[in-house]
């Protein structure tokens, strides 16, 4: 019998890396971001476009690998399904037992779901308050933006991708140039990215971008993003409801080796 090949700790392909997302969200969150992204009743979703932009981010979740892909297919054949439903004949509405409206198990889940989500934030913003009576106000974040400060939110993951999509359709816009060369791992990516925030404090979304020619390079930089932000090397904020993003390193994170110590403390990842 032949030895099998021992297998690295940190893959370089992003083909073969799986971005571990278990303090991200799930399908129910990418609904909730939809119907707030479309400004539309949670009573009366438009079920047939709600579900044509899930699958379009189902598509880009499945082309960066994410771990949680599963959860999201479920949910799509269960829209595709409430779709399928409302395109039927709907019985006479006179009748004496009319025919329930097939999104509305979904609605039901959805308002359950933001109760849970917002008495987690309610007990967040708490702990958040209490850990600020006994320290000073980290001025750090007003004073790279300036007098017109606005008050950020921490963004979702969705949030990300949606800003990760739009660099995505201008890139296709881009004349086509080859470059060639050697492609870059997530880990030396993620170095690059923390010596840049370590120049500069902090960095917009999309000037993370600026440096990548090739669709390759922007899924490696955007899974070093998620990467970096899953193992608190950095925190992302963004003005508003779907305002502009920017990239904050936090303090103590070293530039070198960081990649290749997370690995080594969390295999498989």
């Amino acid at each position: 019998m032949q030895p099998q090949p021992v297998e690295p700790d940190f893959e370089p392909s992003p083909d073969a890396y799986t971005v571990r997302l278990d303090q991200f969200t799930g399908p129910l969150d990418l609904l909730i971001h939809l119907i707030k992204k479309n400004e539309v009743n949670i009573y009366d979703i438009p079920i047939a476009l709600i579900t044509a932009q899930y699958l379009e981010y189902l598509e880009l979740i499945e082309e960066l690998n994410l771990d949680v892909a599963g959860d999201f297919i479920v949910m799509a054949a269960t829209l595709i399904h409430i779709k399928s439903r409302t395109l039927l004949p709907r019985p006479d509405a006179s009748q004496e037992d009319p025919e329930e409206d097939p999104r509305a198990v979904l609605v039901s889940r959805l308002l359950e779901y933001q109760k849970f989500k917002a008495a987690a934030s309610l007990l967040h913003e708490r702990e958040e308050w209490r850990s600020a009576q006994w320290q000073r106000p980290d001025q750090r974040v007003a004073d790279i933006a300036g007098e017109e400060y606005e008050i950020e939110v921490e963004v979702d993951l969705f949030s990300l991708m949606a800003a990760f999509k739009a660099v995505l359709d201008r890139a296709r816009q881009r004349p086509k140039v080859e470059i060639p060369g050697a492609q870059i791992s997530i880990e030396e990516r993620m170095a690059q990215l923390l010596a840049r925030l370590s120049e500069t404090e902090a960095c917009g979304f999309e000037d993370l971008f600026s440096d990548a020619h090739t669709r390759q390079d922007l899924i490696v930089t955007f899974l070093a993003l998620l990467e970096m932000i899953r193992t608190r090397a950095v925190r992302v904020f963004q003005a508003g409801m779907f305002g502009a993003i920017r990239v904050y390193k936090r303090a103590g994170t070293r530039d070198s080796g960081f990649g290749a110590r997370d690995s080594a403390a969390h295999p498989g990842t």
